[in-house]
């Protein structure tokens, strides 16, 4: 995310003196890049392989989907050197109106807060095993023989890690040792990578064979696209591009472009070995998350959990950060400012306390009852398309009508179908946008079955309706 990428930025860039604004070089960029794209997404991927029809579909999915995400970061490091805004929602305001930024707000902070779900469903599935197999240590009792106590229960160990560790290190006003641990996040993902590969020639027999079938064919259109949302949330690191693009020494599009595909390679690598030998290895069994897979007394896979329990603990303030106090928190200052004219240190405190402590609440409550963690990255991977096509569509769209892009630019931009669709002549933006709207889909898709299949939840349909409306009416203006 972008406070991540900041933060990774200040450590990585060298700059002349206190005053010049850092300038990252060319493997720092890479490799923030892949810091911020790598990280919890990986536990999906063997899923949907398995869900997707088999490896050469998904991975079919996979190359085309990946044309799109470089696209996407070309056309936001295009916007950002326009608009020379530094944020995501910086740049969405700047170039698309004040109503579109606004959108792109509300999603952010939605997005985030998806974000901090699925990082809590990681960390009880992870303990869930880990107190497994610390009762089987303790008592000697396999693991269909343990009995079931209340201490025992994942959900009350996440209920104390939420308590003790995780409320401590958010409530402060600035984030601490944190920053320096978010590269446990990319760790736990190549270590994990490396595992499953190993791991898959090391059993002796695996526990489901995968068929021919399996292996090439699509049972249908809607199995195909299911691996979508997953490569949504595993690729997704377009918030922290435009930070990572405007702290760069070279700033030149051709060099982004560069940057924007190898950085993106790199995570593919990962992301089809750990999809392909993970579902190898567990065929139509794998789980959701593929550390539940592995029994719990695997030494090389417990290292694994605490890699990924230790980085997500670490990153949760973080991602609380972003979503609660600079979208929420900063509202409710300025709306405090136009009522009383001042804000007191004492109605930040509290305002930040309220706010941190029913985030984690929400967030916590959601994770205990979520029965799968691929029930949560659908609903991601949905919102995950408007940062991914939505917002840099409209971003490439609105910058086309005001600025005079020269030839080569164009060629550059032009490195997919969507960037393609949109610099056709005016009288075509009609079908500009029911290109990039036809692009995310199947993401609505799953979000709205996924949001309406859940008890109580059918009262969020008329605010997706109203936001889906909203956004129409900003692309009207242009038409």
């Amino acid at each position: 995310m972008e406070e991540l990428a900041r933060e990774s930025i200040s450590l990585l860039a060298r700059s002349a003196s206190h005053s010049d604004p850092p300038r990252l070089g060319s493997y720092g960029a890479v490799f923030i890049m892949l810091k911020s794209a790598l990280g919890a997404g990986l536990l999906n991927f063997p899923w949907a392989f398995e869900k997707a029809g088999g490896v050469t579909t998904a991975i079919s999915v996979e190359l085309v989907s990946l044309v799109f995400l470089i696209s996407g970061l070309v056309i936001l490091g295009y916007a950002s050197s326009v608009s020379r805004q530094k944020t995501y929602q910086d740049v969405v305001r700047e170039v698309c109106g004040r109503t579109v930024g606004q959108l792109c707000e509300v999603c952010f902070c939605f997005n985030l807060f998806m974000i901090s779900v699925a990082f809590l469903v990681v960390v009880q599935d992870q303990l869930e095993k880990l107190c497994t197999s610390l009762y089987e240590t303790v008592t000697g009792l396999s693991e269909s023989e343990v009995p079931h106590h209340w201490y025992t229960d994942q959900r009350f160990a996440l209920f104390i890690m939420c308590l003790l560790i995780i409320l401590p290190l958010s409530i402060p006003k600035e984030i601490g040792i944190q920053k320096y641990t978010s590269v446990l996040g990319t760790l736990a993902a190549t270590y994990l990578c490396v595992a499953v590969i190993i791991k898959y020639y090391l059993m002796d027999t695996h526990k489901a064979m995968v068929t021919p079938e399996d292996m090439q064919g699509v049972g249908s259109w809607a199995s195909m696209f299911s691996v979508v949302p997953t490569i949504c949330f595993g690729f997704q690191c377009h918030e922290a591009c435009i930070a990572i693009y405007s702290s760069m020494e070279n700033q030149k599009l051709c060099h982004w472009v560069i940057i924007s595909v190898l950085s993106m390679l790199f995570c593919l690598l990962i992301y089809t070995l750990t999809g392909v030998y993970g579902y190898m290895t567990f065929g139509q069994t794998v789980a959701s998350d593929i550390l539940m897979s592995y029994p719990g007394d695997d030494v090389v896979m417990i290292i694994s959990r605490l890699l990924f329990g230790i980085s997500i603990v670490t990153i949760y303030p973080i991602i609380l950060l972003l979503g609660s106090r600079s979208v929420i928190l900063n509202l409710m200052l300025r709306a405090q400012r136009s009522r009383r004219g001042l804000v007191t240190h004492s109605f930040e405190s509290r305002c930040r306390v309220l706010l941190t402590v029913a985030w984690i609440t929400s967030t916590l409550l959601i994770a205990m009852f979520v029965p799968d963690m691929a029930d949560v990255i659908s609903v991601i991977g949905g919102i995950s398309a408007f940062f991914i096509f939505i917002f840099p569509g409209l971003c490439l769209i609105f910058t086309m009508q005001t600025e005079d892009v020269s030839l080569r630019v164009r060629k550059l931009v032009v490195v997919s179908p969507l960037a393609a669709a949109t610099l056709h002549v005016s009288n075509s933006l009609r079908f500009q946008l029911f290109i990039i709207f036809c692009a995310s889909l199947r993401h609505y898709g799953n979000l709205y079955k996924s949001l309406s299949s859940t008890d109580g939840t059918e009262a969020l349909q008329p605010q997706l309706v109203s936001l889906f409306a909203l956004l129409h009416e900003q692309s009207s203006c242009v038409l």
